[in-house]
């Protein structure tokens, strides 16, 4: 008979059809609250716990502006003016805080009062060694150890220059660097033998990250100064506050500290630069692999973290009145070198 195949599709069908709504639902999707309690819908904010109260989850960060326009006179020729290259605000920002300037030849009790309205300092890079700007980095050091020492825990991140000047300033001894030949260069982190680093920024680092460090140059170097692990350990007063995480070899293969910690404080210095990893685009050498951006990301949140230990709660309304949201950047990376943005006080 010719539609005997189309009655027997049609027959077929019919019992698939049949057999899918007969199937008896068995199987029911649970939200995870539900798991532990089937015979509510509570909110699902119950569920979610509290933050710690001895956490500070709005923490800001100081950042010292440093003499000039950050560009050689090229953006500004003033004076009077003093900068801080956008990484760095970008860098703190990546972590999780908001950025306050610290502007370093504004009237001491200006300075002091911002002071009081953050909860950790990044000391950045740069050529100034001397005069105020070396006096207002003592202070400012001097008034976070007091902090620590008193209970509130206040991190410091010294970053070329920032590492340099607080070695100077330990060691009570402005001629206690030494010169090396590490301008430009990217490099590779090797810790020193038996270094403990235990609740140092590298312990926040994934493992994976810190074997990285040793064998890919995936930090940025750019100094030309430095001091060598036999001189920082044959110096008493260096010795009892720094203890060397890392060592890295110049263009000349020179060895220099590379990363350090305070033994006592909070206190991070860095020979090289975290930062200019994700952010800065102006020289060829800087790595923008993908390691080398979990570098600065990790750098970036270790410090946070750190931050959001203290215990200082500044009013609201100073914060914001002194955010670095307040002022604009300069693009100074147009000409193809230098930073690609900075921040310029006058």
């Amino acid at each position: 008979m010719p539609h005997d195949g189309v009655f027997r599709f049609l027959f077929l069908i019919s019992l698939f059809t049949h057999s899918i709504y007969a199937i008896p639902k068995t199987h029911n999707i649970f939200l995870p609250i539900q798991l532990h309690n089937h015979d509510s819908l509570s909110s699902s904010t119950s569920s979610c716990p509290a933050p710690n109260p001895n956490l500070n989850y709005k923490p800001v960060i100081g950042i010292l502006t440093h003499p000039g326009d950050g560009a050689s006179g090229r953006l500004s020729n003033d004076t009077d003016a003093s900068n801080i290259p956008a990484s760095y605000v970008k860098f703190a920002e990546s972590g999780g805080a908001r950025v306050i300037p610290l502007i370093y030849n504004e009237p001491i009790e200006k300075l002091l009062k911002k002071l009081d309205l953050v909860n950790g300092v990044i000391f950045v890079g740069g050529w100034a060694k001397d005069g105020l700007y070396l006096e207002t980095v003592e202070r400012i050091l001097k008034i976070a150890l007091q902090r620590n020492d008193a209970g509130d825990h206040f991190p410091i991140y010294g970053i070329c220059l920032g590492f340099e000047l607080i070695t100077m300033i330990i060691s009570e001894d402005n001629n206690i660097l030494e010169q090396y030949n590490a301008r430009n260069q990217a490099s590779t982190l090797q810790f020193v033998k038996n270094s403990n680093i235990e609740g140092s920024m590298f312990q926040s680092f994934p493992p994976d990250l810190v074997k990285k460090l040793s064998t890919e140059c995936i930090v940025m170097q750019n100094h030309r100064f430095g001091i060598s692990p036999e001189k920082l350990q044959g110096n008493e007063k260096l010795s009892s506050f720094w203890e060397i995480l890392t060592i890295s070899t110049d263009e000349n293969n020179q060895v220099y500290v590379s990363t350090v910690r305070s033994r006592n404080y909070p206190v991070t210095g860095f020979q090289w630069h975290p930062e200019k990893n994700a952010f800065e685009w102006g020289s060829a050498n800087i790595p923008h692999t993908e390691n080398a951006i979990r570098v600065t990301q990790s750098a970036a949140g270790f410090l946070v973290s750190e931050a959001r230990k203290s215990s200082n709660r500044p009013n609201a309304q100073e914060v914001r009145d002194n955010l670095i949201y307040n002022y604009i950047p300069t693009y100074g990376g147009k000409a193809g070198k230098g930073y690609d943005e900075v921040y310029i006080f006058k």
